[in-house]
């Protein structure tokens, strides 16, 4: 980074936050300061040093502040695509550890699912390994984690009207299974998603997936399908999410936004959303 750049950095919070805004603010000397909604503040034209940045860094943390540095003010109607993972990102469990909990193997399957995530196992061969483990199962048993254990991450549902009302398609891509993205395409009115799906047999699960494994390049393709269908460039997609398997389809898009993510993808994505919910983002852009 250039020592001598000026940049913006957006501060955002959950809760009552405006005085611990307002004291990481100031650390900053910022030419402006814009009050961008009730929980978040824009510094404009601060002069960056890797010192000043991990002071921030850190104050911010401390204080359970979101903070994001950006050029100038990018606004909403620049994009036109959102990508989302499903598991962990859009909602807040993993469907396959619930699955597996009701075959009472959730400690086994969680400990792969976590190995996957951190981008320490091969990905196709973790689920392979993990859906394995499901055969047998009543296939009502993903009815039942949909309803009792399926919960939207905070901040979704506002996210997703801001973003549909500003006319921007939506992508749900995940290395979960269709039986969750299909119900969440309608329930949430989303316009495209991409998933594996679990093989069933006389009602049970087989413990075998049908069809090409969705990994990092699956999920990376897929965007790039769906933006050359709708007539756009991936540079104009904000892509979301939070494990290693994400980071191709992050790494091709415009914004990359980790949420609540792993270590690995925070750090390579634009924006790391740590503290407040999904609809975090649009404190990012003008709209």
């Amino acid at each position: 980074m250039n020592h001598d750049m000026t940049m913006n950095l957006v501060l955002q919070g959950v809760g009552e936050c405006a005085a611990r805004l307002q004291r990481i603010a100031a650390l900053t000397a910022p030419k402006n300061v814009v009050t961008v909604s009730d929980n978040a503040l824009r510094c404009e034209g601060i002069s960056f040093t890797p010192a000043l940045r991990q002071t921030i860094e850190i104050a911010a943390q401390a204080a359970q502040l979101d903070a994001t540095y950006m050029m100038g003010v990018r606004r909403l109607d620049e994009f036109k695509l959102v990508a989302m993972d499903m598991d962990s990102t859009l909602i807040t469990i993993e469907c396959i550890d619930e699955i597996a909990d009701m075959q009472g193997l959730k400690p086994q399957v969680s400990e792969i699912t976590e190995a996957a995530m951190r981008g320490e196992l091969d990905f196709s061969e973790s689920l392979k390994r993990r859906v394995a483990l499901l055969e047998g199962l009543e296939a009502s048993a993903l009815e039942r984690v949909y309803e009792e254990r399926l919960r939207l991450s905070m901040g979704a549902e506002d996210m997703l009207k801001a973003v549909q009302a500003a006319g921007l398609k939506t992508l749900l891509v995940s290395g979960g299974f269709t039986f969750f993205t299909e119900r969440l395409k309608t329930r949430l009115g989303l316009d495209f998603t991409r998933a594996n799906e679990l093989e069933i047999v006389d009602g049970k699960l087989t413990g075998k997936v049908i069809g090409e494994i969705v990994d990092a390049t699956v999920k990376r393709d897929t965007v790039e399908h769906v933006c050359a269908a709708i007539g756009i460039l991936p540079e104009q997609a904000i892509v979301m999410g939070d494990g290693a398997n994400d980071l191709k389809m992050m790494g091709i898009s415009g914004m990359s936004v980790a949420f609540r993510a792993k270590p690995v993808v925070r750090e390579q994505a634009n924006v790391a959303l740590n503290f407040v919910g999904l609809d975090g983002i649009l404190n990012l852009l003008a709209h």
